[in-house]
């Protein structure tokens, strides 16, 4: 079952818009996910040389807002505190490493985006809901680290194919 694309753009801020019109075109691939932080590079090696670079502040501002999640749910899930990103916003830009747990946040959001055909709001209901197939957990939640959003895809990965958890 496929949503009207001009549904969900009546709904959503226009990055949602984009990536999913781009799910639903089949044209989306590799890293196109990035294009709810504002990124244009989807291409791998200038992805991995923009995280070791340290995204810009404004990638964070724009996840926060693309996402409409609560800063205390990101924060916590990227692992960053509201006083670290108080800095980086004078800073300008994030250190690698939480650039690079800003990305996975956002390959996460995208997945279950597209588990929940561009329904921001269903999207954001299940990633702060506890999941069965979590162990109770939250999607966000457990996101935190690496081995937990491994999970949290896998889990997508059996939904959308009708396995239940």
């Amino acid at each position: 079952m496929t949503k009207n694309v001009e549904v969900i753009a009546e709904k959503e801020p226009p990055a949602i818009r984009k990536y999913w019109e781009s799910i639903e075109s089949g044209e989306a691939h590799g890293h196109h996910y990035v294009v709810l932080l504002g990124l244009r590079t989807f291409d791998t090696s200038q992805l991995l040389k923009r995280v070791l670079e340290g995204l810009s502040i404004s990638a964070w501002e724009r996840f926060e807002r693309n996402t409409a999640i609560p800063k205390s749910q990101l924060l916590s899930c990227v692992q960053i505190s509201s006083r670290t990103i108080s800095r980086r916003r004078e800073e300008g830009r994030l250190h690698p490493d939480e650039s690079d747990r800003l990305l996975r946040a956002t390959r996460i959001f995208a997945k279950a985006l597209a588990l929940f055909e561009g329904d921001a709001k269903l999207t954001r209901q299940w990633l702060l809901s506890p999941q069965l197939g979590l162990g109770g957990a939250t999607p966000l939640g457990y996101a935190a680290t690496e081995v937990g959003a491994r999970e949290v895809e896998n889990l997508i990965g059996r939904l959308e194919h009708g396995i239940p958890s």
